[in-house]
């Protein structure tokens, strides 16, 4: 009796896990945890201009990560928990007596990072296996913050690496720094800048989820 009883629930049990392995592929998504690849087609590239010429830095490390969300047929359909982040010392011109007025400008010891956390990304499938993405997210320099919105461009690579590039203009006084000067004014940095980047991602594990 108890042995019949034991089969029963048995049976009904398999039928149940057999019937949710039948819709689960229908309605699962595969979501990817992904971090940053350091490598030479990762970079990010901070540009200026000054009334006597142009300037950059950049820098190669970083750290970065984020849930990408890939639906039943393999489509990119969301990006959560992304954040990034670079150390401001990080970034180089090439020149020293630039670096450190920067760094200064900057307040890169009381603040030593520059932050980005994601809050919405809306995306858009362009070809196969790439999409154009509108971000939201929250950029943290010298410990200010400020919403930004930018436009980024995602490529899933036959490797299972994910390609991101994107750029943004910001206003160095939006995050309360003044555009600084040197020899004595007769050189001045203006205002604008543009962030540029390049990031490659590599998937760190693989998670499913409703």
């Amino acid at each position: 009796m108890k042995t019949d009883n034991y089969l029963s629930k048995f049976r009904i049990a398999f039928n149940i896990a057999f019937v949710l392995m039948m819709l689960l592929p229908q309605g699962m998504m595969a979501q990817s945890n992904y971090n940053i690849k350091s490598d030479k087609n990762t970079s990010i590239k901070v540009s200026g201009k000054s009334n006597m010429h142009d300037w950059d830095l950049s820098s190669t490390t970083m750290e970065s990560n984020g849930d990408f969300k890939f639906d039943a047929k393999n489509v990119l359909s969301s990006v959560t928990s992304f954040t990034f982040n670079v150390a401001a010392k990080s970034l180089k011109s090439g020149k020293s007596l630039l670096d450190n007025r920067t760094y200064k400008a900057m307040k890169a010891e009381q603040f030593p990072k520059i932050f980005y956390k994601l809050t919405s990304a809306v995306i858009k499938q362009t070809e196969k296996n790439k999409y154009s993405v509108k971000s939201n997210g929250d950029l943290t320099i010298a410990g200010h913050s400020e919403n930004i919105t930018m436009d980024l461009v995602i490529v899933v690579n036959s490797n299972n690496t994910l390609s991101c590039t994107g750029s943004e203009k910001i206003k160095l006084t939006d995050y309360k720094i003044q555009p600084p000067s040197f020899m004595l004014g007769a050189m001045k940095v203006y205002n604008d800048l543009n962030i540029e980047f390049s990031l490659q991602y590599k998937k760190s594990n693989l998670l499913t989820v409703k």
